[in-house]
């Protein structure tokens, strides 16, 4: 696993004591005209810093890759992210397990800011484990309940 910051590819990730640490690079095309990251290219970057830690083999939670929707999205802006403060670190914890959904909060920071600082974005999306063949949700396994729980923060 790479360190973080210090690639310009998505990283495998690390679990920290805030929770799952993940560095997404940042592209040209992810910026507006003020060199800032583009609110539709963060939510992109957001889906894109979940794919290694919920969907990658060796997760319990890999099955949800045939099926997990987003039902709810919140995304609240408080600073600036720019271009060149790339690969940004998204720190994400679970907020609620229930039996068919569970929800994501984000914090995203340039790289190599303090873990401990204002992140520049906070978010949160519920996600709800779906069978595309019946059209409905699925309950989660124990298994994928106890590893989104053990990312539950105490804080």
């Amino acid at each position: 696993m790479a360190a973080l910051g210090t690639t310009d590819e998505l990283d495998d990730g690390v679990v920290t004591d805030r929770g799952y640490v993940v560095a997404v690079p940042v592209r040209w095309s992810d910026m507006d005209v003020f060199q800032h990251i583009n609110h539709a290219r963060m939510v992109t970057l957001l889906e894109e810093a979940r794919i290694p830690w919920l969907f990658y083999d060796e997760r319990p939670t890999a099955s949800m890759r045939a099926g997990c929707l987003v039902a709810d999205l919140h995304v609240k802006y408080q600073g600036q992210l720019r271009h060149d403060e790339g690969p940004i670190e998204v720190t994400m914890s679970v907020d609620k397990v229930r039996a068919v959904d569970f929800v994501v909060s984000y914090e995203v920071r340039a790289r190599g800011a303090d873990p401990a600082s204002k992140p520049a974005v906070v978010a949160s999306t519920q996600l709800v484990s779906f069978d595309i063949d019946t059209q409905r949700p699925r309950r989660m396994t124990a298994e994928e309940k106890d590893y989104l729980s053990s990312f539950i923060r105490n804080d």
